[in-house]
């Protein structure tokens, strides 16, 4: 990645993430302390979530954010972004199948889909196993995060050489907007919307109703996005807010969630359209085993059916909730990520 920022960290060494306007991870290098090394997410003010590490297999510095691939005791290889996790190899399919297969199994026939983010390729990994696939855009701003991931996440190398992929390095507000071409599906593989980040513009209303819903496809369009924590503690962060904000430009939105082991949370995703979902978990299950190549780990018809019903406290706040993200107003997800040793 050419970078002196790219430096390798030997296992004794030890570093934190801080987002770039305080520090680079080259500035925090600190002294080794005893035994085991770990890393440690800050969840809130008062609360952090932390595992053992086997090593850091890798870490760099792109024009955007701080990226790190480390080797856990307990998730396998982790991908962490500005300190926040991204995805762990022993759980990732649970987010990414719930991510791509309720939008594609609810369109009749989805032969192209854009997805915004999804450097690392696992959306693109999913997307790529429907029968019916022609063509998937897939869109990061991230250069370097992209040729990380490709290079070091050896579950999505398949996808990365399948000519049905067409990767774009571009902002993707700005490629959509160039675009001439309408898509069946779009996908929000974002990251969180973190204060500093590149990407909380993606989730406010005038992107979403002047830019992305223009183009879908008139007949049967759907867009979905993850949509941060969704768990009681942590829905009002930034879940309620994106689920009302997409209610405001869609005329039939759908909130489902999951948990996500890695993620210490409850996950959300948000799916819209203006033509309706049907959600019969058998016909679900029967489109499973016709569209998809290969079996699938986690979702199952009547799994997702489940997962569109929320909890009394999760379902309150959702029905009442008045915030819509804009960029003056915007919501962020808290925290950053420390890995040291103990």
């Amino acid at each position: 990645m050419g970078s002196e920022a790219l430096d390798f960290l030997s296992c004794d060494d030890a570093f934190s993430f801080e987002s770039k306007k305080h520090t680079t991870m080259e500035d925090q290098i600190t002294l080794p302390i005893h035994h085991g090394s770990w890393f440690e997410e800050e969840i809130d003010v008062d609360l952090k979530w932390s595992f053992a590490l086997n090593s850091v297999l890798h870490k760099g510095t792109s024009e955007y954010q701080d990226i790190a691939l480390l080797d856990t005791k307990h998730f396998g290889k982790v991908l962490v972004i500005d300190g926040k996790m991204q995805s762990a190899e022993v759980d990732e399919f649970i987010y990414h199948e719930c991510l791509i297969h309720p939008a594609l199994l609810c369109h009749p026939n989805p032969k192209n889909v854009f997805i915004m983010g999804g450097g690392e390729g696992s959306a693109a990994r999913e997307a790529l196993r429907h029968k019916s696939m022609e063509k998937v855009v897939m869109c990061d701003i991230d250069q370097e995060v992209v040729d990380f991931c490709k290079k070091h996440l050896t579950a999505n190398h398949e996808a990365f050489r399948n000519k049905k992929l067409h990767l774009v390095i571009n902002d993707a507000k700005v490629e959509l907007e160039q675009r001439q071409e309408k898509f069946d599906i779009i996908i929000g593989d974002l990251a969180d919307p973190v204060e500093g980040g590149p990407c909380y513009q993606l989730y406010t209303k005038s992107f979403y109703e002047n830019i992305l819903k223009p183009k879908l496809n008139d007949n049967n369009g759907i867009f979905v996005t993850q949509a941060g924590p969704a768990g009681v503690f942590t829905h009002k962060e930034v879940f309620s807010s994106i689920y009302n904000t997409i209610k405001q430009v869609f005329k039939y939105v759908l909130a489902y969630t999951a948990h996500v082991p890695s993620f210490a949370d409850t996950w959300g995703w948000v799916m819209a359209s203006d033509q309706p979902f049907s959600l019969d978990a058998g016909q679900l299950e029967k489109k499973i085993a016709e569209r998809i190549e290969g079996e699938l780990l986690y979702l199952n018809g009547a799994s997702f059916f489940s997962s569109t019903i929320l909890n009394k406290t999760v379902a309150k706040t959702l029905k009442n909730e008045s915030h819509v993200y804009t960029e003056d107003d915007a919501r962020f997800i808290h925290g950053h990520g420390v890995a040291f040793r103990n």
